[in-house]
C-alpha cells in the first residue's frame, strides 16, 4: 500500500493547552525558544511526530494562539490537513478561538475535531455549558458536525481517545498530489555547523529527492537539496503532507527569508497583481475602503499591498463572496486555487481571506464588465471546468461531465478532443494526465518489487491495484495495465504483472550458490537425499528456500517430487523418456521399478508426478501414457 503523510494542526486562544496536548499526544514539547518557556505562551511553530506505522505518517503543528503571533499562526495552519480546535473547559470560546475560526474557514480547512481541554478544572455540568457555547459557535461552520473529544494533558484523560480518532480520521481521507511539481513554502531558515543552510516547512504538494536541483522563489536562486530531514531523522524523499527540513547548497542563511517558496518547476508564477474572490470577516470592526493598505498571508508569505474593488468604493458588513484585486508591494510566487487571509495593518485585525482565480492580473476599468469577465475567470474556461471535473472526479460518463461543467453538449464534446482527455472502456472520460501519473505509479511499484523478489515472475494483479483503488475506480486502474501492456511498458502471465523487459532470475549474490547446488542434485541422479540437505551444503538459507525452489521448478531445473524429494529437471526427463520407451502404452508399478531400479519410496511419488503432470492417467493398477 503506497504511504500517505499528514500534518494536522492545533488551534485554539492563548493559554487554552495546545501545546500541553500536543505533549501529551508526542511526547515532544514543541515549546523550544527561551522566551516561550518563560512567557508559557507559544511564539513560533512546534513541530512533533504524532503516529507513523506502515500506511500512514502524522505530524503535529502547536500553532501560537497569542493575537501578537496570528502570522505564524496563518503560517502553520496554511499547510495542514486536519485541524484540533481546543478549548478550554474553564474558559470556553474567546475571542482568538473565533478568530482561529474565521482563518480556518478562508484558508479551506474542512476536516477536523474539538478538543475541550483541561476538564479536571470543572464539573460535568460546566463542560455542557461550554459545549453548548462551542456548537453554538460552530454552527453554520464547516466545524458544526465535527467530533468533540474531552481531554486532560495533565492527567492523559481522553489522550488516546482522540489520538486514535485523529488517526482513523486521516486513515480515510486522501492526501494532497504527490505527483504534481514539488512546492514547499518556507517558514524557517537557520543554518548549521558543518551542514550549512537549512529550511523547513510542510510540503504543499509534489515530493522532493536527496540531490535534486530546485529554485528559491521569487528570488530565482538556484540550489540543491543536500540532506533532507523529516522529524530529524535522515530521509532520502519527502512528499506533500509531510514536515521537511531541506540543507541546500549554493545558498546562505542571510539570501533566504520566511515566504520564500522552495519549487522544482519553473510553471509556478511570480506576481505583484492577483484576481481574487473574498469573503469577509461577518463582525467586521472597521469599514474595508477602496485602495485600503492590507496585509495578504499566502502560504508562509506576508505581503504588504492595496485592495481594489471594481464595484464598490467600501464594505461596511459580510456581503457573500466579492470579486477584486490585490495589489502587492513585493512579488509572490502562488497558482490558482491557492488560499489566502488578508488582514489590517492597523489596527490588526483579519479581515477576511479567499482564493486567487488568477495570479496574473491585468489593470481593468471600475465597473459591472470588468466584474463579469472576472466572473467568467472564476468559472474558469470550458476546459479548465473538464479539467477540474475530472481532477475530483477521475472520470465521468458524458452525461455527468454536462451537469458538473453546466456546458452544452456541442462544447463539451468539441473540447473533449483535445489530447489531455481520454475516451476509455467505450462510456467514460478521464484525463491523460491521470494515465500517466497511475502508470508511473505502477512502474515504480513493479521496480521496487523486481529488485527484492527477483526470482518471482511479477506481483499479482489484485495485490498490485489494492492500494490505488481507494483513489482511482478499479476500471480505469484496468485500462491503464492493459494500456501499458499494449504500449510494452508492462506484461502479463496469469495472474501475475511485470514491467516489460523483466526476466525472472536468481540474485547475483546466490547464483554460484544455485548452480553448485543443481549440479549435486543432477550428479546424484534418481537415487536422491533430501532436497534441503542441497540447500543447506550450498549454504542457501531457510529464508530463500520457498521462491528459489518455485523460480527452478517454472525454469523446467527442477522437478519437485513430494515435500522431501525433488529431481534435476534433465534427470526427471530423462526417466520419463527412458520409461516411455521401455514400457507398452499400460505399465504397472513393478515395471517403472524394473525399467529405472528405484525402490518404493521414490518410486510412487515418481509416478504420481507423472499423473499430475498429465503424462501419464491410472487405470486400476495400472498407469496409461498420454498421447
Amino acid at each position: 500500500m503506497e504511504k500517505r503523510y499528514f500534518t494536522i494542526g492545533m488551534a485554539g486562544h492563548i493559554d487554552h493547552g495546545k501545546t500541553s496536548l500536543t505533549k501529551a499526544l508526542t511526547n515532544v514539547d514543541t515549546d523550544r525558544l527561551k522566551e516561550e518557556k518563560e512567557r508559557q505562551i507559544s511564539i513560533e511553530l512546534g513541530f512533533a511526530p504524532l503516529y507513523e506505522d506502515t500506511e500512514i505518517q502524522i505530524s503535529v503543528i502547536d500553532v501560537p494562539g497569542h493575537e501578537r503571533f496570528i502570522r505564524q499562526m496563518i503560517a502553520g495552519v496554511a499547510g495542514i490537513d486536519l485541524v484540533v480546535l481546543v478549548v478550554a473547559a474553564d474558559e470556553g470560546v474567546m475571542p482568538q478561538t473565533k478568530e482561529h475560526l474565521d482563518i480556518l474557514k478562508f484558508l479551506g480547512v474542512k476536516n477536523g475535531l474539538v478538543a475541550i481541554s483541561k476538564i479536571d478544572r470543572v464539573d460535568e455540568e460546566f463542560i455542557e455549558l461550554v459545549k453548548d457555547d462551542i456548537l453554538e459557535e460552530l454552527t453554520g461552520t464547516v466545524f458544526e458536525d465535527v467530533p468533540f473529544v474531552l481531554v486532560d494533558s495533565l492527567s492523559n484523560k481522553g489522550i488516546e481517545e482522540i489520538k486514535e480518532l485523529i488517526i482513523k480520521t486521516l486513515k480515510e481521507q486522501e492526501m494532497r498530489d504527490a505527483k504534481g511539481a514539488f512546492r514547499l513554502p518556507i517558514d524557517q531558515v537557520f543554518t548549521v555547523k558543518g551542514q550549512g543552510t537549512v529550511v523547513r516547512g510542510t510540503v504543499y504538494e509534489g515530493s522532493v529527492e536527496e540531490g535534486q536541483a530546485l529554485k528559491i522563489m521569487p528570488k530565482g536562486l538556484e540550489v540543491r537539496a543536500r540532506q533532507i530531514q523529516v522529524h530529524h531523522k535522515q530521509a532520502g524523499k519527502a512528499y506533500a503532507g509531510q514536515r521537511t527540513a531541506i540543507n541546500l547548497s549554493n545558498v546562505s542563511k542571510e539570501d533566504l527569508e520566511r515566504g520564500d517558496v522552495l519549487v522544482s518547476s519553473e510553471h509556478f508564477i511570480v506576481t505583484k497583481t492577483l484576481d481574487v474572490a473574498i469573503c469577509v470577516v461577518e463582525d467586521l470592526e472597521h469599514m474595508v475602503k477602496q485602495r485600503m493598505p492590507i496585509k495578504l498571508h499566502i502560504g508562509t508569505a506576508e505581503v504588504m499591498g492595496r485592495i481594489v474593488f471594481f464595484d464598490r468604493n467600501e464594505i461596511e458588513e459580510e456581503n457573500g463572496e466579492i470579486l477584486c484585486q490585490l495589489r502587492l508591494e513585493e512579488e509572490i510566487l502562488t497558482k490558482r486555487g491557492d488560499r489566502f487571509i488578508l488582514r489590517r495593518p492597523s489596527p490588526q485585525e483579519t479581515i477576511g481571506g479567499g482564493w486567487v482565480i488568477d495570479p496574473r492580473g491585468n489593470k481593468y476599468r471600475f465597473g459591472n464588465q470588468t466584474i463579469e469577465e472576472l466572473e467568467k475567470k472564476k468559472v474558469g474556461s470550458p476546459k479548465e471546468r473538464i479539467t477540474a471535473s475530472l481532477i475530483e472526479a477521475k472520470t465521468l460518463p458524458l452525461n455527468e461531465l454536462i451537469k458538473r461543467t453546466a456546458l452544452d453538449e456541442a462544447t463539451l464534446i468539441e473540447q473533449l478532443n483535445d489530447a489531455e482527455f481520454l475516451f476509455y472502456n467505450g462510456k467514460e472520460y478521464t484525463l491523460q494526465l491521470l494515465i500517466n501519473s497511475i502508470e508511473e505509479d505502477i512502474f515504480d511499484q513493479l521496480q521496487d518489487y523486481h529488485l527484492t523478489h527477483s526470482m518471482k515472475p511479477g506481483v499479482n494483479k489484485a495485490e498490485l491495484l489494492q492500494s490505488m483503488q481507494k483513489r482511482f475506480p478499479k476500471s480505469l486502474l484496468d485500462f491503464v495495465v492493459e494500456n501499458g501492456m499494449e504500449k510494452g511498458v508492462f506484461k502479463r502471465k496469469e495472474q501475475f504483472v511485470s514491467l516489460a523487459d523483466f526476466v525472472p532470475h536468481v540474485p547475483k549474490s546466490w547464483e554460484k550458490r544455485t548452480e553448485n547446488m543443481l549440479e549435486e542434485l543432477k550428479k546424484d541422479g534418481l537415487k536422491v537425499r533430501y532436497l534441503k540437505d542441497y540447500f543447506s551444503k550450498a549454504g542457501i538459507p531457510e529464508i530463500l528456500e520457498f521462491d528459489l525452489k518455485r523460480f527452478l521448478e517454472d525454469q523446467a531445473l527442477l522437478v519437485q517430487l513430494d515435500e522431501q524429494f525433488a529431481y534435476h529437471g534433465e534427470v526427471f526427463s530423462e526417466a520419463v523418456d527412458k520409461l516411455r520407451s521401455q514400457t507398452g502404452l499400460e505399465f504397472e508399478v513393478g515395471d517403472a521399478k524394473d525399467v529405472l531400479e528405484l525402490s518404493r519410496k521414490y518410486m510412487i511419488p515418481f509416478l504420481e508426478r507423472l499423473d499430475a503432470k498429465g503424462l501419464t492417467k491410472r487405470v486400476e493398477n495400472k498407469r496409461a501414457w498420454k498421447i
